[in-house]
């Protein structure tokens, strides 16, 4: 065995986490063992779900590791057994110190923002809604406030007007994945610096609630549009409905995919639905927005001439 190769625990609960840990063991790096959330039971048939490291690690036959609490003696010490040089972790949960500081070259995080820019839960979502026009990843060794060590490495990319959360997600989880490898070459090899984060450009990223996809109408149609775009496919931004075939009945919607109608200025009150062959337009603070993909409570996504088929909207609320 390579004698400079370090030995190393990784944490991560979700798909965007599997990407950078079959892409460690593809460069050959010594994944001793993997940390995941415990499993969850959901639905009525208390079906168990496991976290989608958990499937990857057991496909590969990894260590697994599944505490229910971070800060438990026997889960503590379990990991110092391990005796591993480096942790790594990737959408996981926060680390007590206790955990962070074993490892005697450190932990390193892989974060979805260009920080300082977006710490907190939802980095990628809070970009796009923001109407960002770049983003990318980056790899900082953890410090007891969140998202605050010092910075390893940073990559951008570029959002693109037609890009939504799902575009940027797999963006964002592969070119992830590439420098989660470098950043641990670099750190096999001691070829490698870090830098604190700037003071003053601290922005946030917090979690994405029901209330947070509320669609606004009153706002501009360039805000509204970015929030859909920002939320699209999940959890996807929301409106209720009136349907003039059942007005005592409101209906809630959730929309994936709007554009802006830049030749139509807003002629009535925020909300107001305008068909026009098959095509579904409302109005917004300023301008008016296509509504192109939605999904009425109970129902599948459909695109608007579907969708106009089976309801005869009234208005957005």
């Amino acid at each position: 065995m390579d004698k400079n190769k370090i030995k190393i625990v990784f944490f991560g609960t979700p798909e965007f986490a599997v990407e950078s840990l079959d892409k460690l063991i593809q460069s050959g790096c010594d994944i001793k063992a993997v940390v995941t959330m415990p499993d969850k039971m959901a639905g009525r048939g208390h079906k168990i779900i496991q976290s989608d490291v958990k499937k990857y690690a057991l496909e590969k036959k990894l260590p697994l590791l599944q505490p229910e609490k971070l800060k438990d003696p026997d889960f503590l010490a379990e990991l110092k057994k391990i005796d591993a040089d480096l942790f790594i972790v990737i959408a996981f949960r926060m680390l007590p110190e206790s955990v962070w500081s074993m490892p005697p070259l450190g932990t390193f995080n892989l974060h979805a923002s260009l920080l300082p820019k977006y710490r907190g839960a939802a980095p990628i979502n809070w970009a796009v809604i923001n109407g960002e026009k770049e983003t990318g990843v980056t790899t900082f060794f953890l410090k007891h406030e969140i998202d605050t060590g010092d910075i390893i490495q940073q990559k951008k990319i570029n959002i693109y007007p037609s890009d939504n959360v799902g575009d940027v997600h797999d963006k964002l989880m592969h070119l992830g994945a590439e420098m989660v490898v470098e950043t641990v070459k670099n750190i096999e090899e001691g070829n490698f610096s870090t830098t604190p984060q700037p003071e003053g450009e601290y922005l946030a990223a917090p979690k994405i609630f029901k209330e947070t996809c509320h669609i606004d109408w009153s706002k501009s149609a360039e805000d509204i549009h970015n929030l859909i775009r920002g939320l699209s496919p999940y959890p996807a931004a929301w409106t209720t409905m009136t349907d003039s075939r059942n007005p005592e009945k409101p209906l809630d919607v959730k929309i994936f995919q709007t554009e802006i109608a830049n030749s139509l200025l807003s002629n009535g009150s925020p909300g107001n639905i305008i068909i026009d062959k098959n095509r579904l337009f409302v109005s917004t603070g300023d301008r008016v927005l296509e509504i192109l993909s939605l999904q009425p409570a109970g129902k599948k996504r459909m695109d608007a001439e579907a969708f106009l088929r089976g309801y005869k909207p009234e208005k957005f609320f």
